[in-house]
């Protein structure tokens, strides 16, 4: 009988002692491939911030696609079925193909392109469904990044681009960069790809003196490239014109664009606002606009190009 009574309080100690225990969120993340990681680092401040320690309050599954787009949809149906909390994804890449693939899960997103032309949400004040995030103005600036690339290069007369025509998301901004460039006389060069295979072809047909320079329009399968076409850009003495801050730290010549670890910090107030129980319906898309120039003059010393000095003023940053 003793042993009977003690039985059931330790029994009861364990009930408690589980009860006691906080919920630990399984968040689902999805990205195209190593640059994103940046994004994940800034949403690792922002729930630090917001109070919420990984290991204890949350842990992050993360699923890298290398920029394949039916691993993207395949990882979002897996989360969704192993009933994650919610699944994160950083890029518009990837959150097409995560809407496509899932049909209750909440997806908090961060896209470069405009999210309610591509009806991933009803409008930037109220979202409407269950997906909700951050718009970084990617394709929005496409066409200052070519009429800074023309200040950089003054004679600049034709630029080569290279992506996929089946991605949404290049393909807007190649339309921008596209008429910017007619404005400016400059005739803009497209290549198209579908595969890392046909982008190493297209890399290395191109001939000395065919191009000015190169103009990066936000494909994952370049992004996932970054060396080739940094080494390309060397041996030809190509200037780069990029879309992400990090390739030009990488020895790309220049960007203008969006800090991916501020977007990923602010996204993090969605993240938490959903494990929380609040759904993404009621919820507005929120802009990070803070845009900064990065010069890379070590990149322009290789190619033997001098940065114009009204450049370099407006520089938000400057790698020597």
């Amino acid at each position: 009988m003793i042993s009977f009574v003690l039985g059931v309080v330790l029994l009861g100690l364990s009930f408690a002692v589980e009860a006691q225990q906080p919920k630990v969120y399984r968040i689902g993340v999805i990205l195209p491939g190593d640059l994103w990681y940046e994004t994940i680092d800034g949403l690792r401040l922002g729930l630090r911030q917001l109070g919420l320690e990984e290991g204890k309050q949350f842990v992050l599954e993360i699923r890298d696609t290398k920029g394949d787009l039916k691993v993207a949809e395949e990882a979002a149906r897996n989360f969704e079925q192993e009933k994650v909390n919610l699944i994160y994804t950083t890029a518009t890449s990837v959150t097409l193909p995560a809407k496509r693939a899932t049909a209750n899960i909440p997806v908090v997103f961060c896209v470069g392109a405009d999210p309610v032309v591509l009806r991933l949400v009803e409008s930037f004040s109220k979202s409407g469904g269950r997906l909700t995030g951050v718009y970084l103005p990617a394709t929005g600036i496409t066409a200052k990044r070519m009429e800074i690339l023309k200040e950089i290069v003054p004679k600049l007369r034709r630029v080569v681009t290279f992506y996929d025509p089946h991605n949404p998301v290049p393909s807007q901004s190649a339309k921008r960069a596209r008429e910017a460039a007619g404005e400016m006389g400059i005739r803009f060069v497209e290549r198209y790809i579908a595969s890392v295979e046909e982008l190493q072809a297209g890399v290395r047909a191109l001939r000395a003196g065919e191009v000015d320079a190169v103009f990066t329009v936000s494909d994952s399968i370049v992004n996932n490239q970054v060396q080739l076409i940094i080494d390309m850009a060397k041996v030809k003495r190509l200037p780069t014109m990029w879309d992400l801050q990090r390739n030009v730290i990488k020895g790309g010549l220049a960007s203008y664009a969006v800090s991916f670890h501020e977007v990923g910090r602010v996204s993090a107030k969605y993240v938490q606002r959903v494990l929380s129980g609040r759904k993404p319906n009621d919820m507005p898309v929120e802009g990070v606009d803070k845009i900064d120039l990065v010069i890379n003059l070590k990149a322009a010393k290789q190619i033997g190009l001098t940065i114009p000095p009204s450049v370099l003023a407006r520089a938000d940053k400057v790698i020597r």
